[in-house]
């Protein structure tokens, strides 16, 4: 289905899915589209940043307009007291710190996506934590980019998804 784009608009375009995000594409890019890593790894970083400024700037709109609905309000309440009780003391006690780890270990249903909520749950600086999360990211993509190069991925792709 991507075969019709251009292979960096696949990896691009797949660093902004949700809980797939730049880590992932990485994957994509390197074993399948036999990219070099440092082509890549910068594509995967943008792609998985774009959407981070604006969930963390307008997921209130969002939100406010969805809870008018009882099924978005039921899956917002339960994705909302799933991400603070994973969350929560981390982020009460570290705060950024604990955003910026919650964000750079590639584990599933953690990232920029999840880390944006965090912030935006937490009530967390607008500036500060789009700078959390972008260093999140890269240590992320850069952890991801080390496991495939030295030849461990499987042991994330066994043990962590």
């Amino acid at each position: 289905m991507f075969d019709v784009f251009p292979e960096w608009f696949q990896i691009f375009f797949q660093s902004m899915i949700p809980w797939w995000e730049g880590r992932y594409a990485m994957f994509y890019a390197i074993l399948t589209l036999n990219w070099q890593w440092w082509q890549a790894l910068p594509i995967a970083i943008l792609g998985n940043m774009l959407p981070v400024p604006f969930i963390l700037l307008f997921f209130k709109y969002i939100e406010k307009f969805l809870r008018r609905f009882k099924f978005w309000s039921n899956i917002m309440d339960w994705l909302f007291e799933r991400t603070r009780k994973r969350a929560d003391a981390k982020i009460k006690r570290y705060e950024h710190l604990g955003l910026l780890l919650f964000v750079a270990i590639p584990l599933p249903f953690t990232g920029a996506w999840t880390g944006s909520l965090i912030a935006y749950l937490f009530d967390l600086k607008f500036s500060r934590s789009l700078i959390t999360i972008f260093i999140g990211v890269v240590i992320a993509c850069s952890i991801i980019t080390a496991l495939i190069l030295t030849g461990n991925y499987f042991l994330f792709l066994n043990n962590g998804s």
